[in-house]
């Protein structure tokens, strides 16, 4: 007699699908395969790689570290008491140094922000720097200044040089006061004609004790910006056509 399979020619009752349904549903859930090995392998791909841990000592290392100390002394030879206040106290005092250094930080941030607040009120205004080369523009016209004499001189003479180094214009001014001496100058060539806008340089010379000396020449130059800077610097600030300058390099200023 020839066995048949009773179920050979019907469909599978819909509970045994929905059942099958299922476990598929959690074999993609899960990516699993079934097999152990790539399983296995699946799960070792996916495995986040741990972040680092930091290298600095905290106070609860100190104190993790001290508490293993005291584990493994010897109980014949514990840790003297003075070794032990030593060590916590060099660990405060480290502690102590680095929140310092914090502070410091943050208090220098806060007084490279509150210098940079205050000089933006110089914003539009001039200022005397050490250097003597001056800006001009259709705005600043001509060229303020501030000659230094160590004596007094009866005459300086003054020698306005373009970018290239050309003398384009001479002439004296009085140094018989001596000290710091105003200078102007009007932005004409020897021509007599309005030179283009540019940079220039003032060029001071007078006899001292009868020897012919190069003067110190300070100008004035006009604000247009403030810059914050960092730590180092301080506030910058923005000279029309000269560039930067520290704010602590600034000699006196004048109304603009």
């Amino acid at each position: 007699m020839s066995l048949v399979n009773p179920y050979s020619s019907q469909t599978l009752p819909q509970t045994q699908s929905s059942s099958t349904s299922s476990v598929a549903s959690n074999t993609t859930q899960t990516a699993t395969t079934g097999n152990a090995f790539l399983d296995s392998v699946q799960h070792a791909e996916v495995a986040e790689t741990p972040e680092p841990n930091s290298q600095e000592l905290t106070q609860a290392d100190f104190f993790a570290l001290l508490s293993q100390q005291l584990s493994m002394q010897d109980p014949f030879k514990p840790v003297e008491n003075d070794q032990m206040i030593s060590q916590m106290a060099s660990f405060s005092t480290v502690d102590g140094i680095s929140k310092l250094n914090e502070e410091i930080l943050n208090l220098n941030n806060l007084t490279s922000s509150s210098q940079a607040l205050q000089a933006s009120g110089l914003v539009g205004q001039k200022v005397l720097i050490p250097s003597d080369t001056g800006h001009i523009s259709s705005e600043s016209p001509e060229v303020k200044g501030v000659i230094s004499t160590p004596t007094p001189i009866d005459s300086i003479t003054v020698n306005i040089e373009d970018e290239s180094g050309q003398v384009i214009r001479t002439f004296e001014v009085d140094g018989s006061a001596g000290g710091n001496i105003d200078v102007t100058w009007d932005g004409l060539d020897k021509n007599g004609e309005p030179v283009a806008e540019g940079n220039y340089a003032i060029k001071a010379n007078g006899k001292i004790d009868g020897t012919s000396e190069d003067l110190a020449v300070s100008t004035y130059a006009h604000v247009s910006s403030v810059s914050l800077g960092d730590v180092t610097t301080g506030a910058i600030l923005n000279l029309r056509g000269i560039g930067g300058i520290q704010l602590s390099d600034v000699l006196a200023v004048a109304e603009s």
